[in-house]
C-alpha cells in the first residue's frame, strides 16, 4: 500500500527532528550521573556490542564525520572508556575498542536506551511500532 503524499501541514522530518531533540534531552537526563555528552553516549552505545570499529565505521554508525568524532574519542579515551589501536593487517586504520569501564558504561547506556524505548512504545499496537521502524528504515536507507 502506497502512503499518502507528504502533508504540507505536518512534516514528518521536522517531527522526527523534534522527537530526536526531546529524546536526547531525556537520555542525557536519565544518564546525568555519567557526566557524558549526547555524542559520547551515542558513541558508547554503538560500541556496546563489544565489537571494535574503525573511526570511519563508528562515524557512520553515529552519524558523524571522522574529524568531528575525534574530539568525542579524545574525551572518551581520557576518561578511560576506550582505547585506540591499530587493526590487524592494516596499520593505517585506527581501531576503537571499549575498555572494561567503557564496556560497563556502554551496557548501562544500552539498558537505559532499551528502558526508554520500551516506555515510549509500550501500549502502541504492534502494527504502529512496525510502521515506525519501517519509516525509520526508509529514512536511513536500510529498508532498500
Amino acid at each position: 500500500m502506497k502512503s499518502k503524499s507528504v502533508s504540507p501541514e505536518r512534516s514528518a522530518l521536522l517531527t522526527l527532528q523534534r522527537a530526536t531533540h526531546a529524546t536526547l534531552h531525556l537520555i542525557t537526563t536519565e544518564l546525568v550521573d555519567l557526566d557524558l555528552t549526547a555524542s559520547e553516549i551515542n558513541a558508547l552505545a554503538n560500541l556496546a556490542d563489544g565489537t571494535g570499529r574503525t573511526v570511519s565505521q563508528l562515524g557512520a554508525a553515529v552519524g558523524a564525520r571522522p574529524t568531528t568524532l575525534t574530539s568525542v574519542l579524545d574525551r572518551l579515551e581520557r576518561r578511560g572508556h576506550i582505547t585506540r589501536g591499530t587493526r590487524a593487517g592494516d596499520r593505517r586504520s585506527v581501531l576503537i575498542e571499549l575498555t572494561e569501564s567503557g564496556h560497563a558504561t556502554a551496557v548501562l547506556i544500552k539498558q537505559t536506551l532499551n528502558d526508554l524505548e520500551r516506555r515510549a512504545l509500550d501500549g502502541l499496537p504492534g502494527e504502529a511500532v512496525a510502521g515506525f521502524y519501517a519509516v525509520l528504515d526508509a529514512l536511513t536507507g536500510e529498508g532498500r
